[in-house]
């Protein structure tokens, strides 16, 4: 990863808009900054939430609290709590979340 062109500042995260993202059951609320090509996002995963998609976008990603699920379209699951991270390459391994309980993310994108 090059980063370039982006000056130093800060992120109130408390003063970023949330949007809604649906999943095939549950919520996702993003609240979503972009410098140039990298999108940085806290993500709040509603208790019980399932992505309805699989995703083949590249990311890494900080699991700051509850649990999370992630489950590779071959069929590998992996389970994260607070701490916990994750990186994967654009177009590498599709892959999907879900919760039981809720999870905060950081993803870098």
């Amino acid at each position: 990863m090059n980063i370039a062109d982006i000056p130093f500042g800060i992120t109130d995260w408390s003063q970023v808009d949330a949007t809604e993202h649906p999943g095939e059951t549950g919520v996702a609320h993003w609240r979503t900054r972009q410098f140039g090509a990298l999108r940085v996002r806290m993500v709040d995963y509603s208790p019980g939430y399932l992505a309805d998609h699989w995703c083949s976008k590249g990311h890494i990603l900080l699991c700051l609290e509850g649990e999370l699920h992630t489950e590779l379209e071959d069929g590998r699951r992996f389970v994260m709590t607070a701490g916990m991270s994750y990186q994967v390459a654009d177009q590498a391994e599709a892959h999907r979340s879900s919760t039981n309980t809720g999870a905060k993310l950081f993803i870098v994108d």
